[in-house]
Order: C-alpha cells, then structure tokens, then sequence
C-alpha cells in the first residue's frame, strides 16, 4: 500500500510540473485532501489552501479573480470546487493570463456536472487524476478477506479493530 501511495504522489507532483491546473476527483473519505495537503507539506513553494465548505473561504473568495490573482507564484488548492462551478472560467482565465505549471490542485468529487463544467472551461489546461478506494492491487491479494470485509475507504480498511470498521460504514 505504501508503493502505491507513493507512486500517486509522485504522478500528482509530476502533473504538476507540466499542466497549470491537476484536478484530483473522488467521492468523500477517499484521500484526496490527505493528498493535497501531503503535496502541500513538501513542496519547495507557496501554497494556499481552500476549503469551500468554509465559509471563510467561501468569504475570500467573494472577488476571485482579485483573490486567486495574488497568488501568481504558488499553488492554490481549492477543496470542494464542485461548490463554485462559477470557478472554473475564472481558473481559466487567470492560467491564459499567466500559464505556469502547477497553479492550481482542484480536488471535487467525480461527478458528471463537475468534469462538465471543467472540460468545458479548463479545455487543454487541466489534467485529471480519479481516486479511488483501495483496490486489491493496492492492498496486496494476502489482505483480500480484509479489503471484501471493510471495503477500500482508507478509514474503514485501515482501522484496528473490525467493530471500529463496521461503525465508519454505518
């Protein structure tokens, strides 16, 4: 498990080097903000994070173009996007005025509206990458009983106990 993880790190790092906006998808509880904010630890520039689930954020972003503008030189990481879809021509926008790569880490959840919206304004500018659960791939065959059991969210695989499991999934 720890391979993979690793790997997909290392694929998000290096869609950062070539494209001005990665977008990671999933559904809820998957990793993907564990991710970000790994990426976000190690990188050797700025970076912003956003919840949209935050009104403070939320708040900040009142004005988008003047508040994501001043961030030019760093990663800006917008948790939740499919919230403002309103972002998305304004993300683009911003990338034509100035395109570098690694601008923005968009993490939503995998839903047809959201890859709508986004292929349709970020055309070109954006690569995804899909997150799942843990696979079997993932967790090695030895670990399959375990992987049927809990299923792949990593806070239900990963838990101690069986009964500590079976709760999250409740």
């Amino acid at each position: 498990m720890v391979t993979m993880k690793r790997t997909l790190e290392s694929t998000i790092r290096e869609f950062l080097k070539k494209y001005p906006v990665v977008g990671i998808l999933g559904s809820r509880q998957v990793g993907k903000t564990t991710l970000a904010k790994k990426i976000q630890s190690t990188l050797n520039k700025k970076a912003v994070y956003l919840d949209l689930e935050l009104p403070s954020d939320l708040n900040k972003l009142a004005d988008p173009e003047l508040y994501l503008s001043q961030f030019t030189g760093a990663l800006v990481i917008i948790d939740e996007i499919q919230r403002i879809p309103s972002l998305f021509p304004v993300i683009r926008a911003l990338v034509d005025r100035k395109r570098i790569a690694g601008r923005f880490l968009l993490l939503g959840s995998a839903s047809p509206d959201l890859i709508k919206h986004a292929s349709e304004s970020l055309a070109g500018r954006i690569i995804y990458h899909e997150l799942t659960p843990f696979s079997l791939r993932e967790t090695g065959f030895q670990e399959i009983e375990k992987l049927w059991l809990r299923g792949g969210y990593p806070e239900s695989y990963l838990t101690e106990r069986d009964e500590d499991s079976y709760q999250w999934r409740e």
